[in-house]
């Protein structure tokens, strides 16, 4: 989502260098290209303004002038300043003292909320160990309730609803007793999505409120959106008392403006972000780990806390045991690559992992639709051809490639990339320190991440 930023202040960092010392006159021209950076972001003006008086005001201090470095100092600088407008730590869900946790879900419509109340309700039983019940209290949208009946049935989770004919304060109000007869702690209710200037629909959001007094009531906005998402979080904010916000879709290409934004000016801190369209698509806002990915420091926290959530560990242990023993074949390699899969995109891996994301060079194809082909080509073969590769001869080779809708010379350069990944694992068991065999990409065949 940051890459253009990110490029940009790369831009205005490399200005610094060379400098010994910051002054008025060299920071003058660094920070315009800063400030161009966050408008062309669509960070709000206001928020730009006040970013680059403080940036100005801590880099012209003494620590600063007598530092022998300028420019890494300016990015910490920078980088306390990205932390500090998007709201310094994260801030996670309040927990009621008494259960049921009443968690309002309202925003605008199409902005995913009935997709990210049921990642949510996901989320609070895989993580923190809840049993939340989903309930459908948007009356007004063809098929909304079923949609939410389906995706409660996909995130496993307790689901209520009273049908469309019934008002919505009265389904929020009866299914706090409806949770405590199930045996629920926590309960989300998805209201309908309205318009800012429905003042009829408002009034109506209000009055749930007023009502079930939930302990947080959270917006839900697409990234995408820029500033229209900020101008009505904040219209949302004055009807009712908005505790935090989802932003949704922080996968797309948007500037990224909102996620800088959207904390100053509502007051309201960013709370989830959603990046995918899997149920398990919702991940905790971290500022600093944001920061990070802005800055191109990676996100290696992030990559690690998914890689234990997701990974098999015992089939890990298992396939680490058989690289030492070089006892592994194309299954091994299969189930290895389905475990990465389970990570999510190339894309996000790669902007995880310190420097990497700098030296993929724009618009390059990720080798997503590669994979595809490469585990197309390995079920085409027999059980007994995956474990012993050597036994693939020529008409076997049409065979796998016609059951793959591949051709021999890709069934070829995949045969031909395992064995030079196999022999290279081979040597760095043994403590070879030979270079990687030509045409090798840095982990897996023909170049794939």
């Amino acid at each position: 989502m940051f890459e253009s930023l990110s490029k940009k202040l790369e831009s205005a960092f490399k200005f610094f260098r060379g400098q010994l010392r910051l002054t008025e006159e060299n920071m003058k021209e660094g920070l315009q290209i800063i400030r161009v950076a966050l408008l062309e972001a669509d960070v709000n003006y206001k928020v730009v303004k006040k970013f680059i008086e403080d940036i100005q005001q801590k880099a012209l201090g003494q620590n600063v002038l007598e530092s022998i470095n300028p420019t890494q100092q300016l990015i910490k600088i920078v980088y306390d300043e990205l932390v500090e407008i998007m709201g310094g730590e994260n801030k996670d869900l309040v927990k009621a003292s008494m259960p049921p946790t009443i968690i309002m879900m309202v925003g605008l419509q199409g902005q995913g909320k009935t997709t990210s109340a049921a990642k949510l309700a996901y989320y609070m039983k895989r993580k923190k160990g809840q049993k939340p019940m989903l309930v459908a209290c948007d009356i007004y949208r063809p098929a909304a309730i079923k949609q939410l009946e389906i995706l409660a049935q996909q995130a496993e989770v307790e689901y209520f609803s009273l049908g469309s004919d019934v008002n919505p304060v009265d389904i929020a109000m009866m299914s706090i007793g409806e949770a405590n007869l199930r045996g629920c702690d926590t309960v989300i209710l998805d209201t309908a999505g309205r318009l800012h200037i429905d003042t009829e629909m408002m009034a109506e959001v209000r009055q749930i409120a007023m009502q079930v007094k939930p302990h947080e009531i959270l917006f839900v906005a697409n990234a995408m959106m820029g500033q229209d998402a900020v101008r009505s979080a904040k219209q949302f904010h004055d009807t009712v008392p908005l505790t935090g916000v989802v932003l949704t879709q922080m996968d797309g290409d948007a500037r990224g403006g909102a996620a800088l934004s959207i904390i100053e000016v509502t007051n309201c801190p960013i709370k989830f972000i959603g990046a995918g369209e899997k149920i398990d698509a919702l991940e905790l806002f971290h500022p600093r780990r944001m920061a990070d990915q802005i800055l191109g420091m990676g996100d290696v926290v992030s990559l690690v806390e998914k890689a234990q959530e997701v990974v098999d560990k015992e089939k890990a242990m298992q396939f680490q045991e058989k690289v030492r023993k070089a006892n592994w074949d194309l299954e091994d390699f299969l189930e290895q690559m389905r475990q990465v899969k389970k990570m999510g995109s190339f894309g996000d891996l790669i902007k995880k992992i310190p420097g990497i994301g700098k030296m993929i060079p724009s618009g390059m194809d990720l080798p997503e639709d590669e994979m595809k082909h490469t585990e197309a080509i390995i079920l085409s073969m027999t059980k007994e051809e995956r474990r012993n590769p050597k036994i693939i001869n020529g008409s076997r080779r049409r065979r796998i490639a016609d059951g793959s809708g591949t051709s021999v010379q890709e069934v070829n350069a995949l045969l031909k990339d395992f064995e030079k990944m196999r022999k290279m694992m081979k040597d760095m068991v043994k403590g070879a320190k030979g270079k990687i065999p030509k045409g090798m990409g840095p982990f897996m065949p023909g170049g794939m991440m």
